[in-house]
């Protein structure tokens, strides 16, 4: 029987041990996405338990927590102690068989708190006490853990109104190890069906761009260029995008005219045809202006968010209440990456789908769309959130495997709000030298180590680093 969580955890083969332990552990981590706030690591912040760090914004955690039969305010309520949260979560990850949640909490505890305790509601207490005095060392604050952590490259997730103060004050202190980059997200700018859209172009967005005001679709386009400029001049490489299915519904400028007017002078709402329209409008101008920049477009989709509308009302969104939808995308998506390669404007693009039936899908589209400007110009994003378990990653890869190069993806990222997620991509790092491990041991690829190290670091590092640009 093997020891829980040794040095050769999840590494089932001489060889996958000899990747992992000698090219992949090594490397650095570029994290191309991610929601951690770029303020706190300006501050430098300071963590004073382990609940604020482990259980603050998590909603991985809370869904695990919730599943235990435990009431709210255990979990994102003001009525409980920052020790009773945490000797709810305790008590409910043993339980967790399975999950990579119980990995991943592992893996955190013996890389930055140097604990080999497994943590369970007896454990709790002597637990809580060392991450606590762990917490107090000077290796423990936000930059602390980004540099131990061997970060090079942290891009976050920022709205195209965002002033990016944080970003510049980081870059001008130059103490945190890591470029800390934006991403622009402009999710506020597409969803014109929410009722705040309006009051967002006007009062942020148009500021923000240096405009007295919107009343077109082209004044948005023009104030979106304005701010993609300025995040450029930020070092922006890369912008995402969360769209609920994927579409591509045309328009012409007079139609646009009159879906913008409509909604910004509040004399209606737009059908589920104008939105689409809209939407389509505004991202094939974005993925244009992608394109010339040579920035990289996410596109993450499949996702029914909010489902429990309680919830919802009492704590908002990102809270743990969402889903894997199952829309039939491939049409669409297909004749939106062809509308912008027919104007020659299809940029370096990252397609995630959160419905895992999709893979193949996906894995057979971005084989039509390739090109010279980057290796797998286009690609199959890492498995993204319910996906990013053993499983989802092992079928992601075997996915990738079958129908692209793998030797060419980008890798890992965090698409955390937690400081210490960055164990995700050793967890990564580990499935992926085991997947090789056992391509090899079984006679389907040659033991050519040398090259498959190189591959190794590749995909862990370098890769992302030259699809980006960084």
């Amino acid at each position: 029987m093997r020891k829980f969580m040794d040095e050769d955890f999840l590494l089932e083969t001489e060889t996958a041990k000899k990747l992992f332990h000698e090219h992949a552990q090594k490397m650095p981590i570029i994290d191309y996405h991610c929601h951690i706030s770029p303020q706190e690591i300006a501050e430098d912040r300071k963590f004073n338990n382990i609940t604020e760090v482990w259980l603050g914004g998590d909603h991985y955690k809370w869904r695990l927590i919730r599943s235990n039969g435990v009431e709210e305010k255990y979990i994102t309520g003001t009525a409980s102690t920052p020790r009773e949260k945490f000797q709810k979560f305790a008590e409910a990850l043993p339980r967790a068989i399975g999950n990579p949640l119980y990995h991943w909490t592992h893996l955190e505890l013996k890389r930055y708190f140097h604990c080999d305790k497994q943590l369970n509601g007896d454990t709790a207490e002597e637990i809580w006490n060392l991450c606590n005095e762990r917490l107090q060392q000077p290796d423990m604050t936000v930059q602390g853990i980004i540099k131990q952590s061997n970060v090079k490259v942290i891009c976050t997730t920022d709205d195209p109104a965002d002033d990016l103060k944080w970003h510049k004050k980081i870059a001008e202190d130059g103490k945190c190890s890591a470029r800390v980059l934006p991403a622009m997200r402009p999710d506020a700018a597409m969803r014109i069906e929410k009722p705040e859209w309006a009051n967002y172009m006007l009062y942020k967005l148009a500021p923000a761009a240096g405009m007295d005001g919107i009343e077109t679709m082209q004044d948005i386009r023009d104030a979106l260029a304005k701010r993609i400029g300025f995040f450029a001049s930020m070092g922006c490489k890369a912008s995402d995008h969360a769209l609920e299915y994927c579409f591509c519904t045309p328009a012409t400028e007079e139609q646009l005219d009159d879906i913008v007017g409509k909604v910004i002078n509040g004399k209606g709402q737009p059908s589920v045809k104008e939105q689409e329209q809209y939407k389509t409008a505004l991202l094939l101008f974005l993925g244009q202006e992608y394109a010339r920049r040579g920035w990289a477009m996410q596109i993450h989709y499949s996702a029914l968010r909010d489902n429990n509308s309680n919830m919802f009302a009492k704590l908002g969104p990102d809270t743990g209440f969402d889903c894997i939808a199952t829309y039939n995308c491939g049409e669409g998506l297909v004749n939106f990456l062809d509308a912008l390669n027919k104007r020659e404007a299809l940029p370096k693009t990252i397609i995630y789908s959160l419905n895992p039936a999709d893979n193949a899908m996906i894995g057979t589209i971005i084989g039509s769309f390739q090109g010279p400007e980057a290796r797998e110009k286009i690609q199959q994003g890492a498995a993204w959130w319910f996906n990013d378990t053993k499983a989802g990653m092992e079928a992601q890869l075997q996915n990738v495997g079958n129908l692209s190069v793998l030797g060419n993806i980008v890798g890992m990222l965090t698409d955390s709000r937690s400081f210490l997620s960055y164990t995700r991509h050793e967890y990564y790092r580990r499935i992926l030298c085991n997947f090789i491990g056992n391509l090899v041991e079984s006679g389907q690829y040659p033991a050519d180590m040398d090259y498959l190290g190189q591959m190794v670091e590749d995909i862990s590092y370098n890769n992302a680093k030259n699809y980006f640009g960084f």
